[in-house]
Formats: C-alpha cells, structure tokens, sequence
C-alpha cells in the first residue's frame, strides 16, 4: 500500500499561502511576508520549515541565483484533493455520501449550488447542452 502524503503543520501551510498569492519567493520574502519579527531566529525557522516543505514536494526552490527563490510544486486544488481524498479514505470508508450529507446538511444549499452539484453528478450526454 502506498505511503499517505505528508500533511502540512499549520505553520507550513501559512507559507503555501504566501506562494501560492504571490508565485516565487526567497526566505526573506517569506519571513517579510508573513509578518512578526525579522529575527535570525525566525528566518532560521522559515528556511528550516521551507526545507521541510521542499523534502515533502509542496515546493521547488530555483537555485539559478545567488538568492535561492522557491515557488509552489502542488497547486492549492491538488492540496484541497489530496486532503478531501485523505478525509473520506479515513473518515467516510471511502464514500462521498456521509461527506456530501455533513457538508449540506449545516446550511440550505442555494438554487446555484444544486444546480452545480447536479452538473457534476450528472454531466450533460454528448451532443447536449447546458440549457438542454
């Protein structure tokens, strides 16, 4: 069986954020960019947990120039799937129902919502279009 991606700390998870807003950055753009002290300690931290997203495939680094500069590897829909994938394999047995029936049943979904749900449940045979 294969071995479940690594999750993220929530701390690694503030850096996706950043790159994913703002495509490439170096640790010092990091550490600016996620607020509070500019500390060495702090930016040892962020280079150490930036390694650590590197080791778990969640970024690449650009060692083209002298500032190494790193860049997201997994897009934020590809961490949504992995996890949502993880959440009903371990919680659901597998089944998108007990997701689907938790998820709806906190809030009325709206006419738009249903109507999208239906499209992805149901999608248009060939030849058909959305107004068929």
């Amino acid at each position: 069986m294969a071995r479940p991606k690594q999750d993220l700390t929530d701390a690694e998870m503030s850096i996706m954020e950043l790159l994913w807003r703002e495509e490439r950055a170096s640790i010092r753009q990091v550490v600016d960019g996620l607020g509070g002290s500019a500390s060495a300690g702090r930016y040892a931290t962020i280079q150490k947990q930036l390694e650590r997203l590197e080791a778990k495939h969640m970024v690449r680094r650009d060692r083209s120039l002298f500032v190494h500069v790193f860049l997201p590897a997994v897009s934020r829909e590809d961490l949504i799937g992995r996890r949502l994938r993880n959440v009903i394999e371990r919680l659901c047995g597998g089944s998108l129902v007990p997701l689907l029936s938790s998820l709806t049943r906190g809030r009325k979904l709206t006419a738009e919502e249903r109507k999208a749900l239906r499209r992805l449940i149901d999608p248009p045979a060939k030849g058909e279009t959305k107004g068929e």
